[in-house]
């Protein structure tokens, strides 16, 4: 079984993940590999704060390893929160300070198309060469009115993926992981990773 370390200290992700992937691979977090470390996402971008988290625990390992970035991309907010999702109403606030936020922002807006991206950056070490690889996935849908469940975490109360009458947060984990952006993402990382 291989191990990878997961650039992230998000337990409900390392579940998620592992969950998605199975046995194949043993999936472990930066406190499960002993690294306590904040790593800064300064970028304007997806990708490139997924990659800034992958190459900062491959420097400090010699590991294989990867990291992810998602964003929640709402069309009448040109985009917002994206990049910036984890810290929409400021640093330190929690997960329904930034909810609070999105649907102060959309107001009564009838348009309420919203997608979630996930962007996972791969550092994978062979025995000829190290490089980086990068995996997308993107889950379409809208925003609701008001928070609907309690399962899952971050925007999961106001996002119902188009198909779907349940929030993400209405859903069981293996309900979300079926259609959930971070599964589009993570089944074409270990597609790759199976091929290797």
């Amino acid at each position: 079984m291989h191990t990878l370390i997961f650039a992230t200290n998000n337990q409900h992700k390392v579940l998620e993940i592992q969950s998605l992937v199975g046995n194949d691979f043993k999936i472990i977090s930066l406190k499960e590999a002993h690294i306590d470390i904040d790593i800064p996402e300064p970028h304007d971008s997806l990708q490139e704060n997924a990659a800034e988290k992958a190459n900062t625990i491959f420097q400090l390992t010699q590991q294989n390893c990867f990291s992810e970035d998602t964003g929640l991309e709402i069309e009448a907010l040109h985009g917002a929160p994206g990049v910036k999702s984890a810290r929409f109403a400021g640093d330190g606030c929690d997960f329904q300070a930034n909810i609070d936020k999105v649907l102060l922002n959309l107001g009564n807006s009838e348009n309420r198309t919203a997608q979630f991206r996930t962007v996972i950056c791969l550092i994978w070490r062979n025995a000829m060469e190290t490089k980086q690889y990068f995996f997308e996935g993107i889950c379409k849908g809208h925003i609701t009115l008001e928070m609907h469940g309690v399962q899952g975490f971050g925007y999961d109360p106001i996002f119902i993926p188009d198909g779907s009458t349940k929030s993400f947060a209405q859903m069981t984990i293996e309900e979300k992981n079926k259609i959930s952006h971070r599964q589009k993402a993570v089944t074409q990382l270990f597609e790759f990773l199976r091929s290797q």
